[in-house]
């Protein structure tokens, strides 16, 4: 069946990734001013529970998400293995233990999605999400992220992301993610789906998730 053959590959890919070295041992305790002076920053764009934020642009929910998923991204920003000129601008200067408590922070908090997608999609998107796209060797999306989109461990939460920033993502997906492609990480699971899904199947996946708690 070709949705298994994928997923034995990206399970593969999966492999490679966590046979990378880990960042260096974290030393150093974070104050709870520092701390609280940090996460001032990250509301201003990412909303003032992490639920995310609709301005110029659709900044993304880090309310509930992963903590290793977190920490990772963090990582890639400052690598370049993930391309955003701003995040890596706040990234690269984080200590391990400023990173540790941001992740850990927010992962604890738990809003109310902002919604705001076309209702009419989300049935469409409950059965991709379920069932995947056999025809596209799709996979059921729940098969990473979990039957509630909550995620696990370096597979992110999507339940309750803005469905406009799931978008984005996707259809860009190789213009911001695996811009090293010879220190991959779990981006490179996700590059061929991402390939894959046309526009008009990625809009209702992303207004199912959008409304998820």
């Amino acid at each position: 069946m070709k949705i298994s053959l994928q997923l034995a590959l990206q399970m593969a890919i999966l492999a490679t990734v966590f046979a990378a070295p880990g960042r260096a041992e974290d030393t150093g305790a974070i104050s709870k001013r520092d701390l609280e002076a940090k996460l001032q920053y990250c509301k201003t764009c990412h909303g003032l529970s992490g639920q995310g934020f609709r301005g110029s642009s659709p900044m993304p929910r880090l309310a509930g998400q992963q903590t290793e998923y977190f920490e990772n991204q963090l990582r890639a920003f400052v690598e370049r293995r993930r391309e955003n000129k701003f995040m890596f601008n706040v990234a690269h200067v984080l200590s391990p233990a400023m990173i540790t408590d941001l992740a850990t922070h927010f992962r604890d908090l738990n809003p109310k999605p902002l919604g705001g997608a076309p209702r009419e999609l989300v049935p469409t998107g409950k059965t991709i999400y379920e069932q995947g796209v056999a025809d596209a060797n799709v996979p059921p999306c729940r098969s990473c992220h979990g039957p509630e989109a909550k995620g696990n461990g370096v597979f992110p939460r999507l339940a309750g992301q803005l469905h406009d920033y799931i978008a984005r993502k996707l259809v860009n997906w190789s213009k911001e993610r695996g811009q090293d492609p010879a220190n991959p990480d779990t981006s490179a699971i996700m590059e061929p789906i991402a390939h894959s899904l046309t526009e008009s199947q990625i809009a209702p996946v992303a207004a199912y998730l959008s409304y998820l708690e």
